[in-house]
């Protein structure tokens, strides 16, 4: 290794650009097997965020599965996720521009199968006896009203809007059909609950024109959390519950339910999107499935039989969408070295390949900061968790013994949790001197259902002691700069943000993407998905309406004492770009330093390549002002009120 030079903190050059992580980077998800062929989704920051389906023979050719001008996105509940299925290599996915339904057989153009109506779908099962799909519908046909979900059989080979076999409940998801395609299973859950809060699973029997014949409730409801239905071989109704305290697995044979393995562990998932699993069956008496212990997610091989959990030994720490086609196994695995990508694993060998990866671009290791957890006395008396990632990078050292400027990092949700992938927007801030402390606040998940429930109420305070509190532990262990301490988040990490800037004076400047400033906006304005969440976080509007305004930074913003960059998405429908626009003009009026950027074409969540690289840069060239430190970038200036 080359000697290595002192310079401050924020002006070490980084081998991380913002180019490359939009340009050399894209997003996993949704493995599927079909016909001895693989397909996954990419989501394509350099095609304007377009997800698209992506198939692979045996050989690991692949080939993308959908035309150029086709994106397969649901909005369904906004967020999305299950938007593609595969049956004897034909596609069926719903398309982001009209929320249709398109049959897709190899070598043709895609057909339409629903209507050009106000109705979306997701998350479809095949029901190959009938010749049926089941979706997951939201219909939003009738204006001024909240959308209506329901379960409905939709003929493929025609265009139709589908029969509904099962409504009445505010949200369906998961339905799922046995083998034999004479039982469906399928979850559903009411207003106030979330589907991490209370689910409730049913399983039917289907009679021949795909109606619903008779139907019992098998497990959820009372503060029970069901996640990922799914029949065995021999058509055993298997599924994840907490109702021991933690996501573990269960099943439903001979009308009993009986655990599986119980361990202090999680193997589901807040189910913020279709689509997702975190298990699938290998043959007819064995399971693979991933679950979170120790800071990390791993893989196991759970035997049916005799019930007992094997872990397989993998270099990754974060696992997802496991599937299996005989004796090998396909994953989404990454680790502190290694973005996500698609892995290959047969298990009687254990021998893995990587299939594709979400990063294209090779790296240094020694520019690598890798996470260390840490456990830290919070509010309460409570403890809090985080990941920890140092300054580094292989050219250079603090300079003087410099103390780091240091990022807190507040996820979104509020209900998910840090993952310990490679990162590389994490790797820009630490390869130029910055700290970062990723926070797994009180209500994060793969706690336990204890840990989650702890934010209920208390939503704005706990998550943002939590934050305030990482920071300090990481300045009293000398690891942080008091003086720069920096917060950002994003959607309810953003809301975090606020409050933390407007209610303490810890942090020295802050990024709100797509932030909540006004808790009584956002459950007056929001979808119907998240329009009852804040009963729980926060208690039931209008009846708590004192104490939304107390949560609320928009109200006090006399309060607010260090700069702020906004940065929002003009079409955003989860937090309205009002939100923005008021915090924006309450911190101009305040005479404190403040910038705004608004982004055309994006939604909840960056995903074109131009403004996630714009919005980085634009937080850089920000700190770099406000902390006096010069960027070795070149950045493009932005426009910084009262500095």
């Amino acid at each position: 290794m080359k000697k290595q030079i002192k310079a401050p903190c924020g002006s070490w050059k980084s081998p991380f650009t913002g180019e490359s992580i939009v340009k050399k980077s894209i997003g996993l998800s949704e493995i599927r097997i079909d016909n001895g062929y693989l397909y996954w989704l990419e989501m394509r920051p350099t095609e304007g965020g377009r997800y698209v389906i992506v198939k692979s023979d045996i050989k690991g050719q692949t080939q993308d599965a959908i035309p150029e001008d086709f994106n397969a996105r649901t909005r369904v509940h906004e967020y999305g996720g299950g938007s593609y299925l595969v049956n004897r290599e034909i596609i069926y996915f719903s398309n982001f521009k009209d929320q249709r339904v398109y049959r897709l057989s190899p070598n043709k153009t895609p057909v339409p199968i629903t209507p050009d109506k106000k109705l979306r779908y997701a998350d479809g099962v095949f029901d190959t006896l009938r010749n049926k799909i089941i979706f997951v519908r939201e219909d939003h046909t009738k204006a001024g009203r909240e959308p209506v979900n329901t379960l409905v059989s939709l003929n493929p080979e025609e265009e139709n809007a589908g029969d509904i076999i099962a409504e009445g409940n505010d949200f369906y998801s998961s339905p799922r059909i046995d083998r034999t395609c004479t039982h469906i299973a399928w979850l559903t859950w009411k207003h106030p609950n979330m589907p991490w809060d209370s689910t409730e699973l049913w399983a039917g029997t289907l009679n021949m024109d795909g109606s619903l014949k008779e139907k019992t409730l098998v497990a959820g409801g009372n503060n029970e959390s069901v996640f990922q239905p799914g029949w065995s071989h021999d058509g055993v109704l298997y599924f994840i519950s907490d109702r021991s305290g933690w996501w573990n697995l269960y099943r439903w044979k001979n009308g009993t339910v009986e655990p599986l393995f119980t361990i202090d562990c999680e193997f589901g998932v807040p189910q913020w999107i279709f689509g997702m699993n975190t298990y699938s069956f290998v043959k007819k008496d064995n399971i693979i499935c991933t679950y979170y212990k120790d800071g990390a997610w791993r893989l196991g091989l759970l035997d049916l039989v005799f019930k007992r959990l094997k872990d397989i030994k993998v270099p990754y720490t974060s696992i997802s969408y496991p599937c299996s086609l005989e004796n090998d196994i396909y994953f989404i695995g990454g680790s502190p070295v290694k973005s996500p990508s698609i892995v290959q694993l047969h298990l009687g060998t254990l021998g893995h390949k990587t299939l594709r990866s979400s990063l294209n671009i090779k790296l240094s290791k020694q520019s690598i900061s890798q996470p260390e957890e840490i456990r830290f006395p919070t509010s309460d008396g409570d403890i809090a968790f985080a990941y920890f990632y140092k300054p580094r990078n292989e050219k250079y050292l603090p300079k003087n013994n410099e103390k780091p400027p240091l990022i807190v990092k507040s996820h979104g949700g509020p209900t998910s949790c840090a993952r310990t992938s490679l990162s590389l927007e994490t790797q820009y801030w630490t390869s130029r001197g910055f700290a970062v402390v990723d926070v797994n606040y009180r209500g994060s998940t793969s706690f336990g259902r204890k840990y989650r429930n702890l934010l209920q109420k208390k939503w704005g305070v706990y998550d943002v002691d939590d934050c305030i509190n990482a920071a300090k532990y990481l300045v009293s262990k000398g690891l942080a700069d008091k003086n720069r301490l920096i917060i950002r988040g994003g959607s309810a990490g953003g809301y975090t943000t606020l409050c933390a800037l407007t209610f303490h004076d810890v942090f020295k400047a802050g990024a709100s993407y797509y932030g909540v400033s006004d808790l009584e906006i956002l459950v007056r304005d929001t979808h119907k998905f998240e329009s009852r969440y804040l009963d729980k976080l926060i208690g039931p509007y209008p009846e708590k309406k004192k104490l939304y305004h107390e949560r609320s930074p928009i109200y006090h913003t006399d309060k607010l004492s260090c700069p702020l960059i906004i940065l929002q998405g003009i079409e955003d429908k989860i937090v309205p770009v009002n939100q923005a626009e008021l915090i924006y003009k309450a911190v101009l009026k305040k005479g404190l330093p403040v910038a705004y950027i608004t982004f055309e074409g994006e939604q909840h969540g960056f995903r074109q390549a131009k403004n996630i690289k714009q919005a980085i840069e634009s937080e850089l060239y920000f700190y770099s002002r406000i902390f006096k430190f010069k960027s070795p970038d070149k950045l493009s200036p932005i426009e910084i009120k009262n500095i």
